[in-house]
């Protein structure tokens, strides 16, 4: 369970002020983060580590992270808002 000062603080990390990396990452943690498992909550922030650059290429699939961890938090993120 993830306490509500961790979820508030991940809450204002996710808002990048890029809308189009805000309108992905503001609901995941709202909706998801709770849920994820810790391993994947570790990987979600690391992906909030990234450069909004880098995160932006990589939500707009021009690019996939090299990392492994971080390609599989794009890859949760994008399965959540496109249809399948």
């Amino acid at each position: 369970m993830v306490d509500s000062t961790e979820l508030n603080r991940l809450f204002w990390h996710s808002r990048r002020g890029m809308l189009e990396l805000d309108v992905l990452l503001v609901p995941f943690v709202k909706e998801v983060y709770s849920d994820l498992d810790p391993e994947d909550q570790a990987r979600y922030v690391k992906l909030l580590e990234c450069e909004d650059q880098d995160m932006f290429g990589w939500f707009m699939q021009r690019a996939e992270p090299e990392d492994e961890d971080l390609k599989r938090m794009v890859r949760m993120i994008l399965d959540r808002v496109q249809p399948k």
